[in-house]
């Protein structure tokens, strides 16, 4: 019965939560924080000089026109609030990002007079704007524009001000993670910006905040918790922006804040190690979980921020290999291939809000070409075409009886959960090749109890995929995407196939076991977007199918 089977998905996904992600929503929704009008405290005074930040893509197309998520609008047919837009275009419309995006300072009157417009017609409390997540990007983003030699007017200085003590009255406490982090981040810069009591105050609570959730979302590895690589890189710059603010202010730190901040630049770096090697070697972003081009600075630019901010620490760089064993992905790099591995639970337990259901899927790129690629991101929200992007049929790893590896619904929601078992990695010395087993308990719950095994082995010039599911079950298919730049065509045996690269070099595939056809599908690069592109569908047989994709040197 369908009230007994959302039941089931609303147990599964809330006996994970924290009792403060409880409580805290219900304080959430009845708690309205009172405006404070009184006047600004004064700006303080800088004790060393603030660095250039990483610089976004532009988002302003005009002077009161902006491109966000591939999606065009205008403030004079839009206005700050109106219904034309999805949710998250007006997020983006109320971050204020464009302010130091690349080539801000010719954008500079546009700014001056969008930021005044923004305070005229955004009362405090009221609007989109004045949710937590878009008023702690907002007041950062002020902030970071001010400390670039930015006059803010006085009404603008003194909203930036209400803004802070709303922020500070209404922390989202019942989303934790990125959410949370963030609303401690511009706490702790306008304790900083500010001088006095009560910007001592906010200081205060920001970095007590920090001090609790860095430990937990930074992993030893350097991962972010949430284990995708587009919310690590935001984390990233929002630990560069604190370090960049904290050097700036230091003159606003007292001892023991001294002593708090001082581990920083250790967590920049193994978090600096972390993205590299979850970037392929055209630069960007691999796409586990959501995870989409163009919304966080570029590895570039955030990389070159360190460079500026911290000139003692060497950029880290990627490596041949390495098994980011505590958030549980693997690159292995061979020649001009490198394969990402997803061997990780989809994320922590009580927080799961930007998983897929991915779990060992995997994406290749041979040289600066990717190859292989997951579903990416085009779109929030709970639409069906949502759903399908966090389904496991989008990712490269193989379907079970027509379900998700991970009970993935709403827009954010994960009921019951794949987690991986039995993680085994081998060098083999005389072949050169690194051979990668695990599996995942994901279809546990399915009748039968299937479990699905896979078995990586790449060298050089190949990567062979095995899959076996131990289990009864009716069907499963591995699911192969491949990059939309790629062209792929099937022998009529469909036992092998040729995939063309853009530059004219190929790679084979030969299936020793199951059956295979080509399938329509998409890739989702960037919200917004949506690119067609190949799917290689490949049926076990009794249980168990091997392909060996193969290619010539360079």
């Amino acid at each position: 019965m369908v009230w007994l089977y959302k039941a089931g998905l609303y147990w599964h996904t809330l006996r994970h939560l924290r009792a403060v992600q409880f409580y805290s929503r219900l304080w959430f929704h009845f708690w309205r924080p009172r405006q404070d009008m009184r006047a600004a405290p004064l700006r303080a005074n800088p004790s060393g000089s603030w660095c250039m930040p990483a610089r976004r893509l532009p988002s302003m197309t005009g002077p009161r026109s902006w491109l966000f998520l591939s999606e065009p609008g205008n403030l004079d047919e839009l206005g700050w609030d109106g219904p034309q837009r999805e949710k998250l275009w007006r997020y983006n419309q109320h971050y204020f990002d464009d302010l130091n995006a690349q080539e801000a300072n010719d954008r500079l009157n546009w700014h001056l007079a969008l930021v005044d417009d923004w305070v005229t017609h955004n009362p405090p409390g009221q609007g989109t704007g004045w949710e937590p997540y878009p008023l702690s990007l907002r007041i950062v983003n002020w902030i970071k524009w001010a400390l670039r030699d930015t006059e803010l007017s006085p009404s603008a200085t003194h909203s930036l001000v209400v803004q802070v003590r709303w922020l500070s009255r209404s922390l989202e406490k019942h989303l934790l993670g990125n959410h949370l982090f963030a609303n401690a981040k511009a706490l702790v810069m306008a304790g900083l910006f500010f001088e006095g009591s009560e910007a001592d105050s906010w200081l205060k609570q920001g970095l007590r905040i920090l001090a609790k959730e860095l430990p937990e979302q930074v992993l030893p590895d350097g991962g972010q918790f949430e284990r995708s690589p587009m919310y690590h890189a935001l984390a990233l710059e929002d630990m560069l922006d604190l370090l960049n603010a904290t050097q700036s202010f230091e003159n606003r730190l007292t001892s023991a804040q001294k002593r708090q901040v001082a581990e920083w630049p250790l967590r920049v770096r193994s978090m600096s190690y972390w993205l590299n090697n979850m970037c392929h070697p055209d630069g960007e972003i691999s796409q586990f979980n959501d995870a989409a081009f163009d919304i966080a600075p570029s590895l570039d630019e955030l990389d070159a921020y360190i460079h500026r901010l911290l000139i003692d620490i060497t950029t880290s760089t990627q490596s041949r290999s390495v098994h980011l064993k505590d958030s549980g992905y693997v690159r292995l790099a061979h020649g001009k291939a490198v394969a990402l591995l997803d061997v990780a639970p989809v994320g922590p337990d009580f927080l799961p809000g930007h998983a897929h259901a991915d779990t060992l899927s995997f994406e290749l790129s041979l040289g600066t070409q990717r190859v292989l690629v997951n579903s990416g991101t085009s779109c929030y929200g709970i639409s069906s075409e949502r759903l399908r992007q966090r389904g496991t049929a989008a990712h490269n790893t193989v379907v079970v009886n027509n379900q998700d590896s991970s009970e993935v619904w709403g827009g954010f929601r994960v009921a019951r959960r794949a987690y991986p078992l039995d993680l085994d990695i081998e060098q083999s010395a005389d072949t050169k090749a690194t051979v990668v087993h695990c599996a995942h308990n994901g279809y546990a719950r399915l009748p039968g109890n299937p479990i699905h095994h896979r078995t990586w082995r790449i060298n050089e010039h190949s990567i062979t995929v095995t899959d076996r599911v131990e289990g009864r079950h009716h069907s499963a298919e591995a699911r192969f995407h491949f990059h939309p730049a790629v062209i792929v065509k099937i022998d009529p045996s469909e036992l092998e196939g040729i995939a063309t690269l853009p530059d004219g070099s190929e790679m084979t595939w030969l299936l020793e076991h199951g059956q295979a056809k080509l399938e329509a599908s998409t890739w989702h690069p960037r919200f917004g977007h949506v690119e067609p592109n190949v799917c290689l569908s490949v049926l076990l047989v009794d249980g168990r199918s091997t392909i060996h994709f193969r290619w010539a040197d360079a």
